[in-house]
């Protein structure tokens, strides 16, 4: 608080603040003048045109992140400082501090905003004689942009996924974020303003809680593990099962009691065996094997990052998905039909393998097509067809696939028999293949459209044991789907002459047709490795396409300067 003396005094005190050089200098003079924000004024407006273009500023060893925003805040105030009044620092500098230590409980690193940095010259402020100039000029660009830069991580993340992969195509939120810092500063509140930048879906607030119940069995010091040996099922007498139940009593899979033989499999072991074993996306036999020994001593800290990581995901994702949107969560094999919040119908889904992985984004469904063709995709026709064919002339035919010289109009389908498939190399190919429909048909009966760059769609599929599988990775980008006509009769559910019966004749006749929706849906193929359920329960999946590591290292960095 700034105390008045004399008239003498603040003349005096005045000009020897105004000509104090610009950063930190230590040399830190006691203001005691009602001119202090207008000193802080001069001096900002100083520090912000002499940084460049755009401006590098430091304040120590800090880097001013928000090098856009910033300056761009400041002009639109005519550099009146945010912070700082002739009284000194106001309420709105402590509401942010507290804010920015709730930055932990988001998944994010308080001292990326300046917290430290803040904390410290806002105790310089509070004692008589403790704060200057230059001291108030850094703490309001500190403050500024450590709310600048915590907003943009709350409001669209942290780490932009585009950077790191080209099949990631988020539909990131944004803002004025300025004007948001304005508001909050005429009085809507620092508390108030920047919560309502987060994620708003259950699901975002559900890994929330779920981040501080694993970081609390961490920092207890973690989980047991199970020692490696053979398989452990119903009926098994073993030491390892009461290491066994400690480990799953740890994650509350199982209740921490005595039991009439600890060292026996009994049923309520199995039962939580089989609990974790879907919370992980594995087999769920109730059998403990290989893979469910090496899941259950995946260390807590593994657990929390993967946590850190699907937060980060949230804050890339619109704010409001839709009233009724199909979601692929590709990490766990999944659709859902979501109308009005909740799951209507769930299936199993066939993904990309790691080689062509199924891409991340959003788009709108706007047509079917029943009964289609399979124009074979140049990459799948060098690399799969072609070899086939090389070791099997008769391939060709026995899958109802057909051989073209040319595209659109001028197309002419070729005899297979008069080609030399023998010295043909995959780099070389002047043929396009097109498969027949039919049952035998890659696409199956059916193949649901919403065009992208990528050209991935969801379709039936004729290989239908792939989805007893616990992990499936196998296709090369476009998703199969195990039950396309409920999801077809789900689509065009509004016309009443496409009832089950009447979309099974239709994809069963051989003919090609396309049919709008009369709905176009929105369609999210997104990519969780960790999630919590609706009965709080958090389910964790393998990084099938090493994603998380790519992010893990990119959140590790410095923030990027904005």
């Amino acid at each position: 608080m700034i105390k008045w003396h004399s008239l003498a005094i603040i003349i005096a005190v005045s000009l020897v603040a105004l000509s104090i050089p610009e950063g930190p200098s230590g040399n830190e003079t006691m203001v005691t003048t009602p001119n202090l924000a207008e000193i802080v004024r001069e001096s900002l407006r100083r520090r912000i045109e002499s940084a460049g273009v755009p401006p590098h500023i430091k304040i120590g060893e800090e880097r001013i992140y928000a090098s856009l925003a910033l300056p761009r805040f400041y002009q639109e105030r005519t550099f009146a400082p945010a912070w700082i009044d002739d009284r000194g620092v106001t309420t709105a500098a402590e509401d942010l501090l507290e804010a920015l230590r709730g930055a932990y409980q988001e998944g994010l690193i308080p001292e990326d905003y300046h917290l430290e940095g803040i904390a410290t010259r806002l105790d310089k402020a509070r004692t008589p004689g403790g704060a200057g100039p230059d001291l108030y000029v850094d703490l309001e660009l500190l403050l500024t942009d450590g709310f600048l830069v915590y907003a943009s991580h709350l409001l669209s993340g942290r780490v932009n996924p585009e950077t790191l992969d080209p099949e990631w195509i988020a539909t990131r939120r944004e803002g004025d974020l300025a004007q948001v810092l304005e508001k909050a500063l005429q009085g809507a509140g620092i508390k108030e303003e920047l919560p309502s930048l987060l994620p708003m879906g259950p699901g975002y607030r559900r890994l929330k809680t779920a981040l501080a119940h694993y970081r609390r069995i961490s920092d207890q010091g973690g989980w047991p593990t199970v020692s490696p040996g053979p398989k452990l099922e119903l009926g098994s007498i073993d030491g390892r099962v009461q290491e066994l139940r400690r480990r799953l009593a740890a994650e509350n899979l199982l209740a921490d009691g005595m039991t009439a033989d600890p060292e026996a499999f009994d049923a309520t072991l199995r039962d939580a065996v089989l609990d974790f074993q879907e919370l992980r996306g594995l087999d769920v036999d109730g059998i403990v094997g290989q893979k469910t020994i090496g899941a259950l001593n995946i260390p807590v800290e593994r657990t929390v990052e993967k946590i850190l990581l699907n937060l980060e995901r949230w804050r890339w994702l619109p704010q409001d998905l839709g009233t009724r949107y199909l979601l692929v969560n590709v990490a766990d094999f999944h659709l859902f039909v979501v109308q009005n919040a909740d799951t209507i119908l769930t299936m199993k889904v066939v993904v990309g393998k790691d080689q062509r992985r199924t891409p991340v984004f959003s788009a709108m469904m706007t047509y079917l097509v029943m009964s289609p063709y399979w124009n074979v995709p140049p990459g799948i026709a060098s690399k799969d067809i072609l070899p086939k064919v090389q070791k099997d002339p008769g391939f060709l035919a026995a899958q109802k696939i057909r051989v073209y010289s040319g595209w659109g109009a001028d197309a002419r389908e070729v005899d297979p028999s008069t080609v030399r498939w023998a010295g043909m190399s995959a780099q070389r190919l002047p043929y396009r293949f097109r498969q027949d429909p039919g049952p035998q048909n890659a696409l199956g009966l059916v193949k649901f459209m919403f065009p992208n760059k990528f050209d991935v769609y969801l379709h039936d599929t004729p290989a239908k044991g792939l989805f007893a599988k616990a992990e499936r990775a196998f296709s090369s980008g476009c998703i199969r789907i195990e039950k396309p006509v409920e999801l077809a009769h789900y689509l065009l559910s509004d016309d009443p002459q496409w009832t089950p019966e009447q979309i099974v004749k239709v994809e069963q006749e051989g003919r090609e047709r396309t049919v709008s929706l009369p709905h176009p849906i929105r369609v999210h193929l997104l990519y969780w490795t960790a999630w919590v359920d609706r009965a709080n329960r958090c389910h964790l999946r393998r990084d099938i396409y090493d994603r998380d590591r790519l992010l893990l290292e990119a959140l590790r960095e410095p923030p990027p300067v904005q």
